[in-house]
């Protein structure tokens, strides 16, 4: 029996419904598109925000509210770059959040390509 392949994008969905994730926050971009393709299939209600910082701030005073883990979503770059303030308010204080960005592609770090940025600090 062939099993089916999943992609991680399917796989992260799958994880944070697996976790009681019930709620995520965030602001599409194309870097982050095929996990949003995958997201609109799942019971996790979306809120979409209109920039990455009220993303990131908004899964902030939910977890504090609910006392569970928050999701943030942004694309790749400058998307992702956008939610720094909240990730360091959410460090300072112990409010746990989980962070999904886009990315480029492998083969296409390092090379300055359109909204390229090293997010990983590697």
């Amino acid at each position: 029996m062939a099993s089916e392949r999943m992609t991680v994008a399917r796989a992260m969905v799958k994880v944070l419904e697996a976790e009681g994730i019930k709620t995520v926050f965030g602001y599409p971009g194309a870097a982050i598109c095929p996990f949003y393709d995958e997201l609109i299939n799942s019971q996790i209600r979306h809120v979409l925000v209109r920039h990455e910082a009220n993303g990131g701030h908004a899964a902030n005073g939910y977890a504090r509210m609910t006392r569970k883990p928050a999701v943030a979503i942004a694309t790749s770059g400058p998307g992702a770059t956008n939610l720094i303030t909240a990730i360091a308010t959410a460090y300072m204080d112990s409010i746990p959040m989980v962070i999904i960005t886009g990315q480029v592609s492998s083969e296409q770090i390092g090379r300055d390509v359109f909204q390229e940025a090293d997010i990983t600090g590697s």
